[in-house]
């Protein structure tokens, strides 16, 4: 059995300000500054690539909008998906944030409506916005998740493996850590899959579509070592977590789109074949 390295989930504390009580900075909130600020230089590195057609002050506004994207909606699909009774009970606990609860997919949706607001703006179409943020995404997936393991947070389930922990809050049985393995497959394998993906000319759409095959696919595996919550337990069959249920619908439009792309590419070849035969 490991040991759990038990790290204050405050990383700093400053004050007491003004008869307020200290300011605390929360490791947590330190890996989102770390993952934003992550996707700002991998992404300031695919603008500079000839014919990237991006700019510098594009960059900082898509990383702003994408920002508010994540903590809106991680937060609203938290309630929704997760609590959503508790929101019934008291709707003004959606604005809690402080309080702590975010999802996934409820940021993933908040950020693609932030990514169609910035394309309104910039004149860029949704999908080649959505293909050029794709590669930046998973390194802040996996700092986010190393800020749940060190928040001693969202852990896994009982195991009797030589690799389990034994997490604060989490009883006395070791458990997997779950928090980890989604750092490793969701964040650094998805990031070096997409980031080779999007690192050769693509069709449209198919970046996006394997950014969310990919998170889809690892998500649905990690599920099943990883705690359900306990209000919740399990929605279908008796073992599929609501995880697993809100991936589900993201592997198979992912793969829908990545068909599509090849598709309309394929329909597309022969007329630009035929443009550049005529003299």
């Amino acid at each position: 059995m490991l040991t759990y390295p038990d790290i204050d989930p405050i990383a700093l504390s400053i004050g007491p300000i003004a008869g307020y009580g200290p300011l605390e900075i929360h490791w947590y909130g330190l890996m989102y500054l770390i993952g934003f600020a992550a996707a700002m230089l991998l992404a300031n590195y695919r603008a500079k690539q000839p014919g990237s057609n991006w700019t510098k002050d594009q960059v900082s506004d898509l990383i702003f909008y994408g920002a508010m994207g994540v903590i809106l909606g991680g937060r609203a699909g938290y309630v929704l998906f997760y609590n959503f009774g508790q929101f019934l009970d008291n709707p003004v606990w959606l604005f809690q944030i402080w309080t702590g609860g975010m999802s996934f997919h409820g940021g993933l949706l908040g950020v693609l409506v932030a990514l169609w607001l910035f394309g309104r703006k910039y004149k860029k179409g949704f999908f080649e916005v959505a293909d050029f943020t794709a590669p930046l995404v998973p390194i802040g997936l996996m700092t986010g998740r190393i800020g749940n393991f060190i928040g001693g947070e969202l852990w896994g389930r009982v195991t009797d493996g030589p690799w389990g922990m034994v997490f604060p809050g989490g009883g006395p049985d070791p458990r997997h850590p779950s928090q980890l393995y989604q750092a490793a497959l969701e964040g650094l394998a998805l990031f070096l899959i997409v980031w080779w993906f999007s690192s050769r000319p693509r069709p449209q759409k198919a970046v996006g579509a394997v950014f969310m095959i990919g998170y889809g696919c690892f998500r649905f595996i990690v599920e099943f070592v990883r705690q359900p919550d306990s209000h919740i337990g399990f929605d279908l069959f008796g073992w599929m977590s609501r995880g697993q249920l809100l991936s589900v619908p993201m592997v198979l439009f992912g793969i829908a789109l990545l068909w599509w792309s090849y598709k309309q590419q394929d329909q597309l070849q022969p007329i630009v074949t035929a443009k550049k035969s005529v003299k």
